[in-house]
Parts: structure tokens; sequence; C-alpha cells
């Protein structure tokens, strides 16, 4: 199953609070780890690092 949206970003730690202020989730911190990206268990917004990004150590 496609992700509902797919945001890249700079940082491979980034929190997802679902964007529709009070229709939204509770605010959840992920890690991508090596992989590069991470689903939100919330909203299944996918975070991805952005091309030429480096991950955090």
């Amino acid at each position: 199953m496609e992700s509902p949206e797919i945001v890249k970003t700079e940082q491979s730690r980034v929190a997802c609070d679902g964007g529709d202020g009070a229709l939204g989730h509770p605010r959840v911190f992920l890690n991508m780890g090596a992989s590069g990206k991470v689903d939100c268990p919330y909203c299944g917004r996918r975070f991805e690092l952005a091309e030429g990004a480096a991950a955090a150590h």
C-alpha cells in the first residue's frame, strides 16, 4: 500500500502530528535509521531523507 504522503527532509529524526491541528494525532518522534525512511504509525505519512542529506549518527 502506498503512503498517503511522502515528505522529503534533511533530518533523519522527525516529528509527526498528523498536520491537521486539532484533527491530527499525538506528536510522535521518529528515527529513520539506516534505511533513510520511516512511516508514521498513526497517519502513515512517509518521511524520506532528501537526496544528498546525511543520516545522523
